[in-house]
């Protein structure tokens, strides 16, 4: 259930930005984009920045990290498309897993609800074994 859910986000992601290509810079995108635009153009990444939440400096602890954790796996899930669909989702997911990891580790450090620790601690655990298993996977696909 955890893994659907995981990949119905995903697509909900794609779909909503029309797809990862658009907020990639000139450049990086594969030659299958059509010169899509270097920026997505219906507005999502204000959305991810955390649009109408208080300034950094008014942020709480938990708001920065939460923060830093979603900046990251954004940038790091700005990968170079191969044309190869099971090499990009697995390539675009281990950091999708990876911020989950980073945003579990947060919650760990400051909340305080017993059953959100024990999924957050799950997360972790779960996450970092699909990693490995992804990591091992690219090493036995084909780069394109």
């Amino acid at each position: 259930m955890r893994h659907a859910t995981l990949l119905l986000a995903f697509s909900a992601m794609l779909a909503g930005t029309g797809g990862l290509a658009l907020a990639q810079p000139a450049g990086r995108q594969a030659d299958h984009d059509h010169g899509a635009p270097s920026a997505p153009a219906n507005g999502m990444s204000h959305m991810m920045r955390g649009h109408g939440a208080p300034a950094a400096s008014d942020a709480s602890p938990s708001t920065r990290g939460y923060r830093a954790a979603n900046e990251r796996m954004h940038r790091d899930m700005d990968i170079r498309f191969t044309g190869n669909a099971d090499r990009d989702f697995v390539a675009g997911m281990i950091p999708h897993h990876q911020g989950a990891i980073d945003m579990a580790r947060v919650v760990l450090e400051h909340g305080r609800d017993p059953e959100i620790r024990a999924l957050a601690e799950g997360i972790i655990r779960d996450q970092e074994r699909e990693i490995a298993q992804m990591r091992a996977i690219l090493q036995r696909l084909p780069a394109r």
